[in-house]
């Protein structure tokens, strides 16, 4: 066979190949390019304010450029350190409760979104490093509020905990599955440059699986036990939330190293697929 010939042929199966893993896909129905300056687009994300959950350090601001902003073409989440106030005199150092080092972050969330089925989530992003720092890119079912957590059921598309460089983890979480268990369904891939590299982390959710990607390489893989509520809460609708913690139950179990900040979690884009 020709040069020219074997160089068609790789042409054709090359093209092939892409177009099937597009389709795979599906359809795109929600996105964010993130192409417009200023705070995020309040039609698309809302926040969570305050000290949420697990133990965290961080307190979540609303619509605080500081801490959540669009800049170049990226979300920018970004973590601050404030350093405790020293005491003013002896009597308030013996007797007034001392006061603490405090962080501000962001979380974005979809929570205000009808929710999203099944499909494919694609996000890229550049992570923050350093102990103590906790990012993650996951959704909660829609109907948390009617039956709580973990009965609604929680998909870890992308967590990252700073003392474990080079290393990011994914899960799911059920009534029968969670980590207050001990039990949660989990995997967990090493990737080089997280913090100097955008990579893509993905998951795909149809009615019988959960599939995790990093860079469209698949990496761990969760199959429907059964069907009941308390083992499978993944046929409803649920909403995405992406956050920079600080400490906490887990990104806090070694310290927080107070070096690092500002620390900044990069967003390129947002897709959505039904």
């Amino acid at each position: 066979m020709s040069v020219k010939l074997c160089f068609f042929a790789f042409f054709i199966i090359f093209l092939a190949f892409s177009q099937s893993v597009f389709a795979n896909k599906g359809r795109l129905i929600w996105s964010d390019e993130f192409n417009a300056d200023g705070l995020p687009n309040s039609n698309k994300w809302h926040y969570e304010q305050g000290y949420v959950r697990n133990g965290e350090a961080q307190r979540y601001e609303k619509e605080n450029s500081s801490n959540s902003r669009i800049e170049n073409g990226f979300l920018i989440i970004e973590s601050h350190y404030q350093p405790a106030k020293k005491p003013d005199n002896l009597w308030q150092y013996l007797f007034d409760e001392q006061p603490k080092d405090s962080y501000t972050s962001a979380s974005l969330t979809t929570e205000h979104l009808p929710g999203f089925g099944y499909g494919r989530i694609e996000v890229r992003a550049k992570l923050p490093m350093g102990r103590g720092v906790w990012p993650a890119i996951w959704l909660v079912g829609s109907n948390i509020k009617q039956v709580g957590w973990p009965m609604c059921g929680e998909i870890d598309i992308m967590e990252y905990v700073g003392f474990e460089p080079d290393k990011i983890h994914s899960a799911i979480h059920t009534s029968n599955r969670n980590h207050r268990k001990n039990n949660a369904a989990n995997g967990s891939l090493r990737v080089n440059n997280l913090a100097n590299e955008f990579q893509v982390y993905s998951v795909e959710r149809t009615a019988e699986r959960i599939d995790f990607y990093v860079n469209d390489i698949l990496h761990y893989s969760y199959l429907k036990e059964d069907d009941s509520a308390k083992s499978w809460p993944f046929d409803q609708p649920m909403y995405l939330i992406i956050n920079l913690a600080i400490g906490g139950g887990w990104g806090g179990i070694k310290g927080i190293d107070n070096a690092i900040f500002p620390q900044q979690f990069v967003i390129d884009y947002v897709r959505i697929y039904e």
